[in-house]
Formats: C-alpha cells, sequence, structure tokens
C-alpha cells in the first residue's frame, strides 16, 4: 500500500506540474494579458502601463515569471488577486463552501437516483420503465445544462413562482430552509446529467452480474428475487460504480461552472468565469491548481475504496 501510494503521489506531481506549465503559458500568451485592464483605464500613458507591469513582474521572460509562481506556489502562498488585492487562497475559501453544497448535494441525487433507475431497468428489462429511462438518458445526456436551467428558471420561477431564480440566499433571511428552498433547482439541473450517465453504467453493472454463475446458484437455493438482488447482485454491481464516482469529479466540476453561472450561485464556477472576465490571472490559476487538486483526490479515493470493498484487488 505504502509503494502504491508513494506511486500515485509522483503521478500526480508529475500531472500537477503539467497542467500549472501549460495553463500559465496559454493565459499569459492568451490575447490580452493582464494587463489588458489598466489599458483601458482613460488617460493612462505606456510608460505608465511599463511601470505597472514591472512592479507585477510581467516585464520578464514568461519562464522566469513562471518559475517564480511556482516556487511561492509550493511554499503556500498563491498569489493575491489583480482585481481587489486579496490573497487567491481566502478568495477560494470564500467559495469553496457554496460549490461543495451544491456538488454534493447534486451528486447524492444523482446516485440515489441513477442507482435506483438503473437497477430498475436492468430487472424490468425491456419493459416501459426501461424504454423511458433510455430515452430520458438520452434527451439528458444530448441537451446543454445551461438550457435546462433556463428552462428551470423560467417554468418553476417565473411562470409558476415556485422557486427562486437565482441566488444563495436571500437579503436578510439565512435560515436552513431559505438555503434549501435556493438549492433545489440549481441541484436538480447539475443533478440531471448525472442521473443519466449514472443510470446506464448502473444498469450495465446489474445485467452483467444478473448472468453470473452466483446469482443462479443463490436463486436454485431457493431464495426470494428480492434477496438474491439486494444481497448478492446490488453489492456487486456497485463496484464498479465506485470508480466511476471518482471519475465524474471533473464533469461535475464542469456542469458546476455553467449551472453556478446560470443560477448566479456564488461557487468556485461563477468565480472563475468572473475571473476570466477581468483577467484575474492569479485567481484563475488558482482555480485551476485547486480543481486538478480535487480530480487527483477523487480518483485515489476511488480506487482506495474499490480496495478496501473488494478484497479481491490488491494495489501494488
Amino acid at each position: 500500500m505504502a509503494r502504491y501510494l508513494a506511486g500515485r503521489l509522483g503521478q500526480s506531481l508529475v500531472l500537477l506540474f503539467l497542467v500549472s506549465l501549460i495553463g500559465y503559458c496559454v493565459l499569459l500568451l492568451a490575447p490580452g494579458g493582464p494587463m489588458s485592464q489598466f489599458s483601458l483605464t482613460p488617460g493612462i500613458s505606456k510608460a505608465e502601463l511599463d511601470k505597472i507591469a514591472a512592479q507585477m513582474g510581467l516585464d520578464r521572460p514568461i519562464l522566469v515569471q513562471y518559475a517564480d509562481w511556482l516556487w511561492r506556489l509550493v511554499r503556500g502562498d498563491w498569489g493575491t488577486s489583480f482585481r481587489d488585492g486579496r490573497p487567491v487562497l481566502a478568495i477560494i475559501g470564500g467559495h469553496l463552501p457554496a460549490t461543495l453544497l451544491l456538488m454534493g448535494t447534486s451528486t447524492a441525487i444523482a446516485i440515489g437516483l441513477g442507482t435506483f433507475i438503473g437497477i430498475r431497468g436492468a430487472v424490468k428489462r425491456y419493459s416501459i420503465f426501461d424504454y423511458a429511462a433510455t430515452v430520458g438518458a438520452m434527451v439528458a445526456l444530448s441537451v446543454p445544462t445551461f438550457w435546462f436551467g433556463l428552462i428551470a428558471i423560467y417554468v418553476f420561477s417565473l411562470k409558476l413562482g415556485w422557486f427562486p431564480a437565482g441566488n444563495m440566499y436571500t437579503i436578510g433571511d439565512a435560515s436552513f430552509l431559505d438555503y434549501a428552498w435556493h438549492l433545489v433547482l440549481p441541484a436538480l439541473v447539475l443533478a440531471l446529467v448525472d442521473v443519466a450517465i449514472w443510470s446506464r453504467y448502473m444498469r450495465t453493472a446489474t445485467l452483467d452480474v444478473i448472468n453470473q454463475d452466483f446469482v443462479r446458484t443463490a436463486r436454485a437455493k431457493g431464495l426470494t428475487s428480492r434477496r438474491v438482488l439486494l444481497k448478492h447482485v446490488v453489492g456487486n454491481a456497485l463496484l464498479p460504480m465506485i470508480t466511476l464516482a471518482g471519475l465524474q469529479v471533473p464533469a461535475i466540476l464542469g456542469g458546476a461552472l455553467v449551472t453556478e453561472t446560470v443560477f448566479t450561485w456564488p461557487g468556485m464556477g461563477r468565480l472563475f468565469l468572473d475571473s476570466l472576465g477581468y483577467n484575474d490571472y492569479p485567481v484563475v490559476m488558482g482555480l485551476l491548481m485547486f480543481s486538478a487538486v480535487m480530480v487527483l483526490i477523487g480518483n485515489l479515493l476511488a480506487d482506495l475504496l474499490t480496495a478496501f470493498v473488494d478484497p479481491r484487488i490488491r494495489l501494488a
């Protein structure tokens, strides 16, 4: 186990280095650059722009800038925002709880509904429910997330008035029910695509397990269909789903970016787009690195949990 963890740590460090290098170079080489926000100031001269660039260290070669940024990152200094001068870690920490709340709720909904739909579709194969679930999954996977968000706002907020159209809470009301009321629509929209993915994988995994010899043996012993399903089928079918949960972290983060923007949810996805709009590159790079770390941790936890649940798997 220790050897496996050491190997994964080495791989993760290499991946983080490559992600940081590519991301840093792409941002600085993109049209406009971090100085574009200052060049729009009326009456500012080129000499003043050069002075600001020197103060920010932007007059040095790009690799020198990257090396300096990386060294400070390793020491725990993620830089300060070009926009308001606050530390990047403080800005991310202020938006992280909102994203974790949205992602956690949507993931719980996706796992619960997706598991139920997938198992029922496999048990009732080729039934009306199975066909309806298949069509629904294809529609959910084909339509963009932002479209579902806009339709949800139009129907349930503007027409019916059941839920608020955006934000995380009502100003002046920070009660639990108010937070939950604002969370319903964005969580359901973000979970919609994940439900489709989870149900399809769960259906396939359940069908694979149902056809195994040990399931036929359990039935031959006279066990009821319900007992066979709960004791022998579901547990084994969930094993590949653990790996899927780890692989879904990037997709959830991407969906959260769109969903948070549509519903003006004050999370890291909305912060990322706002920072791009203001050319706030320290915050953008901080979010990029933080997201990369979350993805790597999610994949590692999925591998470790799979090995823990299934004693046949040995990590080496």
